[in-house]
């Protein structure tokens, strides 16, 4: 098993995708956001949390411009297996790679909490090692994770179970008390039609370890190492 973590000029969560990873036994190195290729034989690759180009223009909208980012593009048309945490998921929606687009937080106020999260679909190889409808608590740390779609592209991603977490209460209802940003439909995170790509503005790297305060993230890449394993 082999996985990669992007490093864009102003990335900050790098080091804690790359830590898990590794602990995990996915294997990890560091790609430069300005690198021309892909490593061979990626099983995984992540696009971490941050500010890549200090979000100027548009958070996501440079990186998604970068050199790297058309290979990992063209690794995810191919069926690879890539995750866009918090700015990773900026990028994404920036690629087009999941639907819809990410907005400045409803209260215009940069969020730093930890979040409960209602697993809406356990059928991709990242969720696989939760229970649909169990409910997970992973940090946030945005300024801008106001998920919006318009209400065809909604439609569509929930009649394909594309929708793969919503805010949620601790009991796991879908209230907007527990909607940190204004997302619609409590969105915090999706997948793509073929359920090989994941964007979440939350944290799960930053839940994978007792001394963080939790370990629910580290779920999501212990089921990563299985499906690869298989």
């Amino acid at each position: 098993m082999k996985s990669a973590v992007v490093v864009f000029p102003g990335s900050n969560c790098d080091r804690d995708a790359f830590t898990t990873l590794r602990d995990v036994g996915l294997n990890p190195q560091f790609i430069w956001h300005g690198d021309s290729a892909l490593p061979d034989g990626l099983d995984l690759i992540v696009l971490p949390g941050g500010f890549s180009y200090g979000d100027y223009l548009r958070c996501g909208a440079m990186a998604a411009r970068s050199p790297v980012v058309q290979e990992v593009v063209k690794f995810a048309n191919k069926g690879g297996h890539v995750i866009g945490i918090c700015n990773g998921f900026q990028i994404l929606a920036e690629t087009g790679l999941v639907p819809g687009t990410l907005m400045r937080n409803r209260h215009l106020k940069f969020s730093c909490r930890n979040t409960n999260l209602r697993v809406e679909a356990n059928d991709s190889a990242f969720l696989a090692g939760y229970k649909k409808g169990q409910v997970v608590n992973f940090p946030i740390a945005h300024a801008e994770g106001n998920y919006y779609a318009d209400a065809e592209v909604l439609k569509r991603m929930n009649d394909n179970g594309q929708v793969a977490l919503r805010y949620a209460s601790p009991e796991g209802d879908i209230v907007p008390e527990a909607n940190p940003n204004g997302a619609i439909e409590n969105i915090a995170g999706i997948t793509n039609e073929k359920k090989n790509v994941l964007g979440l503005m939350p944290h799960p790297e930053r839940h994978a370890e007792t001394e963080l305060g939790g370990t629910d993230g580290r779920i999501m890449f212990e089921a990563l190492l299985h499906t690869f394993a298989a």
